[in-house]
């Protein structure tokens, strides 16, 4: 892994369920996240997904494009135009720094759906170190 590397994009089908679901689990109870006629109300189209539901693709996305041992040291992002159902959020994440003393990687992070960015931010995430040679047999 090295600055300027890509990771996998992960498409995400914004749909109701996930919006409401995600606003639910997250104890985010505004009527914008699940009464689409209060949404309207309030300008918005539809409902539309709150910030921590965000937050927890965000962190799906590193954890499935770094691996299973990955772990999230510090996440930072600012939202942009808002996820409404139907659409599709696709995030993607590129490596701007790694630390190899520390197996440690900066990401920065990017998801877009038919509207724009959605969100933008940079993660910190630290990785099992990889051998670089196979471990040796130990002799007799």
């Amino acid at each position: 892994m090295k600055p300027g590397d890509e990771l996998p994009v992960l498409s995400v089908p914004v749909t109701r369920t996930l919006i409401i679901a995600g606003a639910l689990a997250t104890r985010d109870f505004k009527d914008v996240h699940h009464d689409p006629e209060a949404a309207r109300a309030k300008g918005a189209p539809d409902i539309f997904m709150n910030i921590l539901t965000t937050q927890g693709l965000v962190s799906r996305f590193l954890a499935e494009r770094l691996g299973p041992g990955a772990r999230l040291r510090k996440l930072s992002i600012r939202l942009g135009v808002p996820n409404y159902p139907g659409d599709t959020l696709h995030l993607t994440g590129s490596i701007t720094s790694v630390s190899e003393g520390e197996h440690a990687v900066e990401v920065a992070i990017t998801g877009i759906n038919s509207l724009g960015r959605h969100v933008t931010g940079t993660a910190f995430v630290n990785i099992p170190s990889v051998p670089s040679e196979p471990p040796k047999e130990a002799g007799p």
